[in-house]
């Protein structure tokens, strides 16, 4: 076992003082000066770095002064240890490197100073910080007493400026989804939906204070990664075999959280150890995600997301010509690369839609590019309606589909590998058919995003006494059904002002 050095007990000091002679020999790096804070990290241990840094080469000061360049500290707790530092008499405070302990790790297992990085940074705390970085984000922030907890009533962009910390929240988000914990998954998924409203950078911890849906886990996570650069807890989470392996799965079309539970439960790791297991029965959807794995697991670009718009348009437009078409999902909502491709189909003659899906899927077929199809007929019983128990589908006729997209049918060509030769991909697509009195309701709730449909839904119920799902929008006062052709008919009958497709990204 290794023994710490006995070292002289040191006179405690109240704050920074000054210099002290370092031991110079074996000394490989003279423009870097080192000066670890005690605080927190305790004596023996100080002592201990202090002793490891002198043998590979660093210099090492007692005392910080202004002769430092690089401050280490253990202490988690940034508005303490700045106010410490700020207590003393060190004119070079401003251009010192104030640093968490991971760059000294990382320097010590080097053998050299490593490049300072964001994530290596200790950042100035609001409680001592005197102002905020000069940005336009940072002087002109929305004032928070306009941020609605509901996401129905905030704009958002394609943009995200507050993307280190909305991954974050959605990694809790989805570490807690696989954990059967749906309070706090969605408490994070709402946090993160508020951040992404944000026209400007959260950049100090007290601009948040006063917005609705950051609790305090959340409020711990942002500080953590403004002091750090990063969030231990997710990276923590990220490392996790179990998280890995539950997200490698249910990457796999078909493959859910509880069957990538079982499956992990039962040891396996990998999909050749899911594939090679004779116990196990894939379904049709599996065996086909796995099956076409590299494509589907690829994203889709809106110029092949047009293109197959243009293959489902000819198709459905050949069996009725007047059948109404619309893009849905994230592609509407202005994205440009997407999971699968989201179509609604329906006709303006009410009950035409019934048979429309299956002579689709019939003439898809016929093409030869149908590679998977699984068809649902419609369950839609109007007399059932309203429902009063959320359910994440509804009941119209849909279809879940692979269909096979060539090099030459799109702008620009596919989003492959160059290693690949094939000249075609397989692209995930759905199809759903309502009827026409019901397109807007279905158009809204196929938009997305899943939150921004989650809130408008919660929002309906709680301030307007309303249902609100993809077939109808019940007035639980007045006790009758509202009609709606449009979407903007639907904002109107909640009150609210009509948000743009591209300002749903919640």
């Amino acid at each position: 076992m290794f023994h710490a050095p006995i070292v002289p007990r040191a006179r405690k000091r109240s704050r920074p003082a000054e210099a002290s002679a370092p031991r110079r020999e074996g000394v490989k790096f003279e423009d870097v000066r080192l000066y670890l804070v005690e605080r927190k990290m305790g004596r023996s241990r100080r002592s201990f770095l202090t002793e490891l840094a002198r043998s590979k080469g660093f210099i090492v000061e007692d005392v910080l002064s202004d002769v430092v360049t690089h401050v280490v500290s253990e202490d988690s707790q940034a508005s303490s240890l700045w106010a410490w530092l700020k207590g003393g008499s060190v004119k070079n405070l401003p251009v010192m490197h104030v640093l968490d302990i991971s760059w000294f790790t990382d320097s010590m297992r080097e053998g050299k100073p490593v490049a300072v990085e964001t994530r290596h940074l200790i950042q100035v705390c609001p409680s001592v910080q005197t102002t905020l970085p000069a940005s336009p984000e940072a002087t002109t922030p929305t004032p928070v007493s306009t941020v609605s907890q509901y996401a129905c009533q905030r704009r958002t962009t394609t943009q995200n400026n507050n993307k280190i910390f909305t991954d974050a929240f959605e990694v809790l988000a989805e570490s807690h989804e696989f954990n059967d914990m749906e309070g706090p998954c969605l408490a994070f998924r709402r946090a993160a939906s508020v951040l992404k409203s944000l026209p400007w950078t959260v950049q100090n911890l007290r601009v948040t204070e006063d917005l609705p849906c950051l609790g305090e886990h959340s409020m711990c996570v942002i500080e953590e990664i403004l002091q750090h650069g990063r969030s231990f807890e997710v990276e923590k989470i990220l490392s996790d075999e179990r998280y890995q392996i539950l997200k490698l799965f249910t990457s796999v079309f078909g493959v859910g959280p509880k069957t990538a539970e079982k499956w992990y439960r039962r040891g396996l790791r990998s999909f050749s150890d899911v594939l090679a297991e004779p116990s196990i029965h894939l379904n049709r959807m599996q065996q086909s995600g796995f099956l076409h794995y590299g494509d589907i697991s690829r994203a889709v670009s809106k110029a092949e997301a047009q293109a197959l718009g243009n293959i489902i348009d000819e198709a459905v437009h050949a069996i009725t010509p007047d059948a109404i078409l619309t893009l849905t999902g994230g592609f509407r909502r202005g994205k440009d690369f997407g999971h699968d491709v989201d179509f609604i189909v329906t006709t303006p003659q009410l009950g035409k839609e019934e048979r429309l899906l299956t002579s689709v899927i019939d003439r898809l077929k016929h093409q030869g590019i149908l590679l998977y199809c699984e068809y649902q007929a419609s369950t839609f019983d109007e007399s059932k309606l309203p429902s009063h128990r959320f359910e994440a589908m509804d009941h119209f006729a849909k279809c879940f589909l692979i269909l096979r997209l060539e090099d030459s049918q799109v702008d620009g060509g596919l989003q492959t590998a160059e290693e690949d030769r094939r000249g075609w991909r397989a692209v995930r697509v759905d199809l759903v058919s309502p009827p026409v009195d019901r397109y807007a309701f279905t158009l809204l709730g196929w938009s997305g995003s899943r939150q921004f449909e989650r809130d408008l839904r919660r929002f309906a119920r709680m301030e307007r006494r309303m249902l609100l799902d993809n077939h109808a929008l019940y007035d639980k006062t007045k006790k009758e059904f509202l009609a709606a052709t449009t979407e903007k008919d639907i904002f109107a009958h909640l009150g609210l002002e009509y948000i743009e497709p591209w300002q749903r990204n919640a």
